[in-house]
């Protein structure tokens, strides 16, 4: 069966959009600076690279580490590939970590090292997340398989009724499913269906890149341990201890930005068409957190701010925070909602609470 087409409304008699685009530009040019990335943006990078790389070079060339210290490093080296991946390859596969286009290539290429590939997310993330947010059967961040129910358009199953206690555990498993099967079935699908961000990719090519990317992949995190001496079952433990924090901070991030009680999940209607136009959708359908924590708002490369992200992903995550107002003002000028949550515990709470009510079974109509 063939998808359904969606179409946003083009109707905006109050002219939201136009009016907050504007008056956003207003603040970049009235300010002088640029919507891509700076001096705060590249410091961030080598942090998280740091964290990333650091403790790996520190497991490959010091010897007799005590145990507790290898999990250690395992446990740093996933917080920083959570880190790398908010705020430098998300910024780059965007187009807003530098205003040089090769200097976004380069560091959205680095999703290699983190399991991923840049084909793949950026038509899951920026083509399908990005233009049909929670939108049922269009944005896979939301298509958890049958195992968890994101919708309350979703099939529901007897399992679902425990989801609010299995759903974090498994959560952890974003990334490990990145490394092994999730994008060798992705780049099938999408290339079968034709989809792309920007020039549609030599399939050839593609296939190469990806295997190409795998090996290098597993050269560092599985090859280069081997080499140095660690046990097959040390890397194995190793590589999972890594892959389980990246993923838990991960999933929960991007599940705090859409799946909560104050975010809606609506549906076209049976000819595709959508009640409203696409600006005014990503404020029904995307919620912030934490807004006043500096050190939420560092580590998360501005995901904690999706609002803006979702209207202007254009702009660097480090701008976020000054164009917030002008988001939340013009908004609520119009009427319209602006989801936040002052704290990322309440966040979580209301995320969990959130996988209770869609756990339940539907009542009949």
């Amino acid at each position: 069966m063939a998808q359904q087409t969606v179409k946003f409304s083009r109707t905006d008699s109050a002219k939201f959009f136009r009016t907050l685009n504007k008056r956003v530009n207003n603040y970049f040019k009235e300010n002088n600076i640029k919507k891509t990335g700076n001096w705060k943006l590249y410091l961030k990078a080598v942090v998280m690279f740091t964290l990333l790389l650091g403790p790996l070079v520190v497991l490959l060339t010091v010897d007799n580490l005590p145990v507790w210290l290898q999990i250690l490093s395992m446990i740093v080296i996933g917080i920083g590939m959570a880190g790398v991946g908010m705020n430098v390859m998300h910024d780059a596969n965007h187009g807003s970590f530098s205003s040089k286009p090769w200097v976004n290539k380069l560091m959205g290429s680095s999703i290699h090292i983190l399991a991923g590939n840049d084909y793949n997310w950026k038509v899951q993330h920026n083509v399908l997340h990005h233009t049909y947010t929670n939108i049922q059967g269009h944005d896979e961040d939301i298509d958890a398989g049958r195992i968890i129910r994101f919708s309350k358009h979703a099939k529901w199953l007897k399992i679902h009724k425990y989801q609010r206690y299995y759903a974090f555990l498994l959560y952890g498993l974003l990334t490990v499913n990145w490394a092994i099967t999730t994008d060798f079935k992705q780049t099938y699908q999408y290339l079968k269906r034709k989809l792309s961000y920007g020039e549609f990719p030599n399939p050839a090519t593609q296939w190469t890149k990806l295997i190409i990317g795998k090996i290098i992949y597993y050269s560092i995190w599985v090859v280069l341990p081997l080499v140095s001496g660690y046990a097959w079952w040390q890397v194995l433990i190793g590589f999972l201890i890594m892959h389980y924090t990246a993923g838990i901070i991960l999933s929960v991030i991007f599940q705090l930005a859409h799946v909560m009680p104050n975010t809606e999940m609506p549906l076209p209607d049976k000819e595709g068409n959508m009640k409203n136009t696409w600006a005014i959708h990503q404020l029904f359908t995307t919620s912030n957190f934490s807004p006043k924590s500096w050190i939420v708002e560092f580590y998360t490369g501005g995901l904690n701010r999706q609002v803006e992200h979702h209207l202007f992903s254009n702009i660097s995550h480090v701008h976020y925070k000054n164009i917030a107002k002008i988001v939340r003002e013009t908004a609520h000028e119009f009427s319209l909602p602006y989801n936040e949550y002052n704290s990322i515990w309440k966040a979580i709470a209301e995320h969990y609470e959130q996988l209770k009510q869609l756990g339940k079974k539907p009542t009949m109509a």
